[in-house]
């Protein structure tokens, strides 16, 4: 009886860090259709001129956006791609997904890039997560 109830316990632990530590839409963002696409420039420019309409048009959406990759960058095991917006100071920020990594290493500045990820937010940048190339 005893052991039942610590293989339930592992088995429920194990669950539950499961639920709390996967990414969110990993499994989704490969096979969901876009619901927006747009250009990095034209994203970057609607959070300039409106960021709280900006933000119910794109939070937490899955969407494309087309650019022209300014650097990538890896750090803590996962790539970051980053595009040109038109403005000096804001860019789209795209983590990518890990099995991305080999795709992403062929990628030079100045390449025009479809990527489609999840929308979490502008700071100074758009930020995109679970990215993959199209």
């Amino acid at each position: 009886m005893m052991s039942l109830s610590i293989l339930l316990l592992m088995g429920g632990s194990y669950y539950f860090y499961n639920f709390l530590t996967r990414e969110p839409y990993a499994r989704d963002v490969i096979v969901a259709s876009p619901e927006l696409a747009i250009s990095s420039e034209l994203l970057v420019d609607r959070f300039l001129e409106d960021e709280q309409e900006a933000n119910a048009a794109y939070m937490e959406k899955v969407i494309e956006v087309e650019g022209e990759v300014k650097e990538v960058t890896f750090l803590n095991d996962r790539y970051t791609v980053l595009l040109y917006s038109g403005s000096k100071v804001s860019y789209v920020m795209c983590d990518m997904r890990t099995e991305q990594a080999e795709m992403v290493r062929k990628l030079n500045e100045g390449d025009k890039v479809k990527l489609k990820g999840v929308f979490k937010g502008f700071l100074m940048d758009a930020i995109m997560l679970n990215c993959v190339l199209q």
